[in-house]
């Protein structure tokens, strides 16, 4: 039985890996801009509300992030649990509410005379570098909880939660920084 779980985790840690490495290519591409857009698209005007809704999701993880480690240290696991699954789901909205944004829009940028540019791209530079990071981790963290591997979801945990905490707070400051500068 054992070995079926060593050979099982092994392979959902692959699984993890490329699912990781995928979404990490995707971002990269869209926002190199090498996906272009179809010739000649007009962006919908809905698209223009998603930072909002980025920032929103973000905060939201955030509460929630904060509420699940209330809650776990009060031994409240099935809430614990509940937290984390609309945690993660959230984020997966998140997700796909990023790249449909940053492959219908053009970019935003920060305007280079700002006093506060330094601030902003040291906060936005560490944002996406543990955006990258903790994806793989956060995943590994669902996989032993939800399979009750206690022992290395706590392990993982104790990286995977402040760095998830940090990029979905710096997430909400990156958007307040740059949404006066959008031009929609």
């Amino acid at each position: 039985m054992e070995s079926k779980n060593i050979k099982q985790n092994k392979i959902i840690f692959n699984v993890i890996l490329a699912l990781s490495a995928v979404v990490l290519l995707l971002v990269l591409l869209l926002n190199r801009k090498v996906i272009p857009r179809p010739e000649n698209f007009i962006t919908p005007v809905w698209v223009y509300s998603l930072p909002a809704l980025n920032a929103t999701l973000n905060g939201l993880c955030s509460i929630l992030l904060m509420l699940s480690i209330y809650f776990i240290k009060r031994k409240q696991i099935a809430l614990h649990k509940k937290l984390n699954i609309t945690c993660f789901a959230l984020s997966c909205m998140f997700l796909i509410s990023y790249i449909t944004y940053h492959y219908l829009c053009e970019e935003t940028r920060f305007p280079a005379d700002h006093p506060l540019k330094y601030v902003y791209y040291f906060i936005l530079a560490s944002h996406i570098i543990l955006s990258a990071v903790v994806l793989p981790m956060v995943l590994l963290s669902f996989y032993y909880g939800l399979t009750n591997q206690i022992a290395k979801h706590r392990k993982i945990t104790r990286w995977s939660f402040p760095v998830w905490l940090y990029v979905t707070i710096t997430g909400v400051v990156v958007y307040l920084m740059i949404s006066p500068h959008y031009s929609h």
